[in-house]
């Protein structure tokens, strides 16, 4: 088979002679540059100058403290005459058509060239509206073609977080630069005066009928509330209430009284009388000890029972003397009973007499409820009508004030406009365009720029700047005899080759790739591979094994450690140039099976897989050096990794489903340790450097007592991989 390599990137760019292009041509960058230069010196001398002067206004309340209208309660109103959104309104006010014309009507602008195209139109102007490119300016009535000037040389503005509005114009005329923007902010000064006066007077005008319709409605509720009290007899007494229900009050107030003191005095007669009937002391009770006579008696009857006593130590009981006095004491006690007797009569006839006023009480208050119960009906409606009465009355007062006030603000022509131009503009002394020498330097540094990269462009569109690429030899390429079946090497006794495919299509052609970096232990040159001794096979006859045997999962134990692990990366790239899907799943504990087939050793893999901590998209790599896949070991933590180690056989289902091989490189493990990675359709394959390792037989016999069958014996010595192929030709 023959084949040829076409150059893709055959001539690469020398820098050295592309710069050196400008050092060649720098007297015509130079020339350039200074006619550039030239021209815009002399267009830039020649202009027009133009000149630029501002004028700012201030938008705050113009009122004093002691002409401000009062708000209700009786306080100033302190807000904020405009907010942000009612500065920007006003700037819109300022840049209106009506102000517009005022000043240009003022100011005499349509006399002016400057603001009139019709009137020195350039020749080059009139050749584009001969040829309908342009409208004809005489066509626009004057006014827009002056106010369209305007505009073009006005420039209105707030500035940010500010009340303050600033207007620019600019002019050929330096005084007309400086007068137009002071025009504008008298125009707008007296504009919003005209505004408020024009409000204040229209709010006169509304509030006079209203004041007159006012005044009637407020005498027509008051004749209705004078009118309704009078009809009812509703009289008003003290505490503003009306006369019944203070009546009421009062009657309830004496009928109370009146009931406490007959229970009073009835129970103090019955004290009395039960003193009277139990033979109780009398000199307990309350009411006896306030009666006069009776206090009299007692003290006489005192002295008599002194007298006795006196005489009983000197004459005997039965002496007229001492009988005597006995009777006196007594006639005393009987006198102190009945007069007990009638304080008792005294106090029946108070409860009776109290109890007599408590039900004529009771009468007149039930005949006062009814009275005050209409009489409550009555004041609700009047409260109604003096409610009704009284709020005609405030809306009146309040109309009358706002009346006076508008009518001596009219009267006195005061009306503070909300604004004030606290910076007028001045005659500018120096013009703003053109700027001579920016203009001079940058037209200078942009043409020596542009002219620059011209050069270099045409340097490098020329060919001149290019070199041929590293390697772009062209060179035919030997044909390639592909062996026969019948010129393949008989396998050895204790190899076994599978029957190759039935119908197959064309033998597999590995793609060229560049030479692969293998593990350090392979960099060295390799020696020839010795006779077999256990029966091992070489790269080539194990892939195809694999191939040809319809494996889908190859698992490859290391009993030699890690210089072993090349093995079954040289096995699945050899696959993967076969054409078939090829994954290896590196389980070393260093990694060194897929560190070769990466950049670097970070990243994420397996451990990062069982961690849970990393999805299948992200474990997955690409071989730097063939169409092989891998997954390294990855960053997570091993013993977190191992304890989901359960999981291995769901991992394994997946990638088989998505994958036609998937090698993996197990490292020394035993036969129990790489039971969960074995099912049906799985070839176990031993690694072997140095056939004389007991290592490599013991780990063999293992793994076939176990019942994994004869394992194949694999190793890389012999093997070399496709060498390079030259850039700028294709292989077949």
């Amino acid at each position: 088979m023959t084949g040829i390599q076409t150059a893709i990137n055959d001539v690469d760019v020398d820098l050295g002679r592309l710069f050196a292009s400008l050092v060649r041509e720098w007297r015509r960058i130079a020339v350039v540059s200074l006619i550039v230069t030239g021209l815009a010196f002399v267009l830039a001398w020649m202009a027009t100058p133009h000149y630029r002067a501002e004028t700012r206004i201030l938008i705050e309340t113009r009122e004093s403290v002691f002409t401000r209208p009062a708000v209700e309660g009786g306080e100033n109103n302190t807000n904020p005459v405009l907010d942000e959104e009612g500065v920007t309104s006003q700037v819109e006010v300022i840049g209106s058509t009506d102000i517009l014309m005022q000043v240009a009507q003022k100011l005499e602008l349509a006399k002016r060239p400057e603001f009139d195209p019709a009137a020195n139109m350039s020749l080059v102007g009139r050749l584009l509206v001969l040829t309908g490119l342009r409208t004809d300016p005489s066509e626009i009535p004057a006014e827009e073609r002056v106010l369209k000037a305007m505009r073009e040389k006005l420039y209105v503005y707030r500035v940010e977080r500010s009340r303050v509005i600033v207007i620019e114009f600019s002019s050929e005329d330096p005084k007309l630069a400086a007068a137009v923007p002071n025009a504008i902010a008298d125009a707008y000064i007296a504009v919003s005066r005209d505004a408020k006066l024009q409000s204040n007077s229209d709010a006169t005008e509304w509030l006079e009928p209203e004041i007159a319709d006012l005044t009637k409605r407020v005498k027509e509720a008051e004749a209705k509330v004078a009118n309704f009290r009078s009809q009812s007899d509703l009289l008003i007494g003290q505490n503003n209430s009306v006369l019944a229900t203070q009546q009421l009050s009062e009657l309830a107030t004496e009928l109370s009284r009146v009931r406490a003191n007959r229970a009073a005095a009835e129970a103090n007669a019955q004290g009395v009388r039960a003193a009277l009937q139990n033979g109780g002391s009398l000199d307990s009770l309350p009411e006896v000890l306030s009666s006069g006579l009776i206090q009299r008696l007692r003290e006489r009857q005192v002295q008599l029972k002194a007298d006795i006593a006196d005489l009983s130590t000197t004459l005997l009981d039965n002496h007229p003397r001492i009988r005597a006095l006995n009777s006196q004491l007594a006639d005393l006690d009987r006198q102190i009973r009945n007069e007990a007797e009638k304080i008792l009569k005294g106090l029946q006839t108070e409860a009776k007499t109290a109890q007599l006023r408590e039900q004529q009480l009771t009468g007149d208050l039930n005949s006062l409820k009814a009275a005050s119960a209409r009489a409550g009906d009555q004041e609700v409606e009047l409260r109604a009508l003096e409610r009704e009465a009284a709020a005609q009355r405030q809306l009146l007062e309040s109309y009358l004030a706002r009346y006076r006030e508008a009518s001596s603000r009219t009267d006195r022509s005061y009306l503070p406009v909300d604004a004030r131009v606290f910076s007028r503009a001045i005659v500018p002394s120096e013009p703003y365009f053109p700027k001579i020498l920016p203009i001079v330097g940058a037209a200078f540094v942009g043409s020596l720029l542009i002219t620059a990269i011209v050069t270099l462009l045409q340097e490098l569109f020329s060919g001149r700047a290019m070199r041929p690429a590293p390697g772009a030899v062209v060179e035919p390429v030997g044909q390639v005899e592909m062996p026969s079946s019948a010129e393949l090497p008989v396998p050895e006794p204790n190899v076994v080759v599978a029957e190759p495919r039935a119908e197959p299509s064309a033998p597999a052609t590995p793609k060229p790739k560049p030479s692969p970096e293998l593990h350090p232990s392979l960099l060295a040159e390799l020696p020839p591979q010795p006779p077999p001794t256990l029966g091992e096979v070489s790269i080539e006859r194990a892939a195809e094994k694999l191939i040809a045997g319809g494996a889908t999962r190859a698992i490859f134990v290391s009993p030699e450690g890690d210089e072993a692990a090349a093995t079954a990366v040289l096995v699945a790239r050899e696959v993967a140039d076969a054409g078939l899907r090829v994954l290896l799943l590196d389980l070393t504990a260093s990694g060194a099976a897929s560190r070769p087939m990466l950049e670097s050793g970070v990243y994420r893999g397996i451990t990062n897989l069982l961690a849970s901590e990393a999805q299948f998209t992200d474990v997955i790599h690409a071989d730097l050096y063939s169409d092989c896949h891998v997954i390294p070991p990855g960053t997570a933590d091993p013993a977190r990794a191992m304890r989901a180690a359960d999981r291995l056989p769901i991992i394994m289902n997946s990638l088989t489903t998505a994958y036609d091989v998937v090698v993996v490189e197990c490292g020394p493990a035993d036969a129990e340790e790489i039971r969960r990675l074995v099912s049906s359709a799985t070839e176990v394959m031993v690694s072997v450097i140095e056939p004389a390792d007991k290592a490599v037989a013991e780990a063999a016999a293992e793994l076939e007592a176990v019942g994994y069958g004869k394992p194949t014996l694999v190793t890389p010595l012999g093997y070399k991989p496709p060498s390079a192929p030259v850039p700028g030709r294709s292989a077949a």
